[in-house]
């Protein structure tokens, strides 16, 4: 179905959930008998700096509260504490109260979301690179029709995998790549050019994706790069990537030693997106943050999720299945956020002779279970 042109320059921010102008009303009249998860895998018009857009977002039904907290104890899968009873100490005659149990780490109990949030009423399964590369993960790697089949049954396979929590696919585009070297700026990063950031756009607009714009700040820093994509993040179907691997902090160039970021840093990158969220009248946005060793994210403790921002802690290591596993339980499960990631990929995770990339049964092994499935 085409879309309607709604102003003259035909600029128009594309909702992922795109319903037709026409439609509309007929949407508001039936609202009150929609399901929240009609509204998550459905399509809605989202047209910027209009009433159409306000009448949408306004009109969304409210965050099913229930639904969350039961899909996120499913995630979390914790097992039925034991029940204990009090004894009576044969000796004293005295009551012996059973030990308090022990408190749990998932769950997390943290802010709701605002209405039209996708975690965890989806899984996200990105397909991760750069177009100027084929050795930077599989985005770039394949022609554009080959990697998107690939992904839209990688996508299959999560929701058969987990049918409660249905797949959807992302492409999670690297923006900023760290360089070896320092360039005209000293900071040894490489921003994209516009245009091949809305090849990337148009792909996802393809398959229905949504799309990550990834940050890799080198010797620069997140308060200098994100203003610069902030026309993208605008677009409801944009979210954010940032990685602390190559945010270097120390004045080494990229690659030398792993970088890190702050909770403080984190906060940043959460409370820009909120305010594009609060001043673009949009659905929460999503920010993945890669991680695999201890000291690449410090005072986790102080990060702070929003209603208007889900936070992912990625875990971004390779290996075989045990290595990944101890890793995410080490530095992901251990140090709790909001929700978690985990990464995949095609070519690393099998050069140890023997291995194998992990399947989503495999994966879903792991506790909490990941919302956010990355493939390199």
């Amino acid at each position: 179905m085409k879309k309607k042109i709604i102003d003259k320059t035909k600029k128009i921010i594309k909702h992922r959930y795109f319903i037709p102008t026409c439609c509309v009303l007929v949407l508001l009249s039936t609202l009150s008998i929609l399901d929240v998860g009609f509204i998550f895998r459905g399509k809605i018009a989202y047209e910027k700096n209009t009433e159409i857009e306000k009448s949408v977002i306004e009109t969304l039904p409210p965050l099913d509260t229930a639904l969350y907290d039961s899909l996120l104890a499913k995630l979390a899968n914790n097992s039925i504490p034991e029940v204990v009873e009090s004894k009576i100490d044969p000796v004293t005659g005295k009551i012996i109260s059973p030990p308090e149990p022990k408190p749990t780490l998932w769950p997390v109990k943290t802010v709701y979301p605002n209405a039209g949030a996708i975690l965890p009423f989806n899984r996200i399964v990105a397909f991760y690179g750069n177009l100027f590369s084929t050795k930077m993960g599989v985005l770039g790697e394949y022609p554009e029709d080959i990697m998107l089949n690939k992904l839209q049954g990688e996508v299959k396979k999560w929701t058969l995998a987990d049918p409660e929590i249905p797949a959807i696919p992302a492409l999670h585009y690297i923006a900023v790549t760290a360089q070896g070297n320092p360039g005209e700026s000293r900071m040894y990063r490489f921003r994209m050019p516009d245009k091949e950031i809305d090849k990337v756009l148009a792909m996802a607009e393809k398959i229905n994706a949504i799309v990550f714009l990834d940050i890799q700040v080198g010797l620069s820093n997140l308060r200098s790069e994100l203003p610069l994509f902030e026309k993208y993040l605008k677009m409801p179907q944009v979210h954010l990537g940032i990685d602390a691997e190559f945010s270097m902090k120390t004045g080494k160039k990229p690659g030398t030693v792993v970088g890190t970021f702050d909770a403080e840093d984190i906060n940043y990158a959460a409370n820009y997106l909120a305010k594009i969220v609060k001043e673009n009248n949009l659905t929460p946005k999503i920010l993945v943050v890669h991680r695999y060793t201890q000291k690449m994210i410090t005072n986790y403790q102080n990060i702070k999720p929003l209603p208007e921002v889900q936070i992912v802690m990625n875990m971004d290591g390779w290996g075989g299945e045990a290595k990944k596993k101890n890793t995410y339980n080490q530095f992901i499960v251990k140090e709790p956020v909001q929700f978690t990631g985990f990464k995949l990929f095609y070519k690393n995770d099998i050069k140890t002779p023997g291995t194998v990339i992990m399947e989503p049964n495999d994966v879903l092994e792991v506790n909490p279970k990941p919302v956010y499935i990355q493939y390199q």
